[in-house]
């Protein structure tokens, strides 16, 4: 897929504050936590063989990328619910159910895990090989796509579904 429009995230409003507040935390009390764990550590002499300052090191440089992951995500999605596609068409929001080289059956939401939060589904971007191959695909229509260990692999859309979180 060469498309280069980065799809839109839709999120429900109850993800949307399940996002918003865990990035309140990181930015409040989460930033606070490490900082000081930071200046405890630091206090402790020398920090070339300081295992402390360097764990939390470690820890203030994930929380800052999930910062911004979680800041870009909550600036560029949409709340509320995703345009209805046309009935039984693979979008993002829908449970596909695929029979993948004419034996493995699947069912796995078309979507993003930050935007469903816990499911017992497997769930795939409309941006990885199996969701870009079905995406906009109908119940029957058959696709290929290239696993990440470089085989080439079928998929049927058996079904489509609108997903009821």
């Amino acid at each position: 897929m060469s498309d280069t429009t980065p799809a839109t995230t839709w999120l429900t409003q109850e993800a949307h504050d399940r996002l918003q507040a865990e990035l309140a935390h990181l930015t409040g009390p989460g930033r606070l936590e490490i900082t000081q764990r930071i200046d405890a550590a630091r206090q402790e002499g020398d920090l070339k063989e300081n295992g402390g300052y360097h764990a939390a090191k470690d820890e203030q440089g994930k929380m800052e990328a999930r910062i911004r992951q979680l800041e870009q995500l909550l600036r560029e999605a949409q709340v509320g619910q995703a345009p209805a596609a046309a009935s039984g068409v693979v979008a993002p929001g829908t449970v596909v159910s695929a029979t993948v080289n004419g034996s493995m059956k699947m069912r796995f939401l078309l979507g993003s895990r930050e935007a469903v939060g816990t499911t017992d589904l497997d769930v795939y971007s409309e941006r990885s090989p199996i969701g870009s191959a079905v995406l906009g695909k109908k119940k029957g229509d058959t696709a290929s796509y290239t696993a990440p260990n470089g085989k080439e692999l079928s998929v049927v859309v058996d079904d489509v579904e609108a997903y009821a979180g």
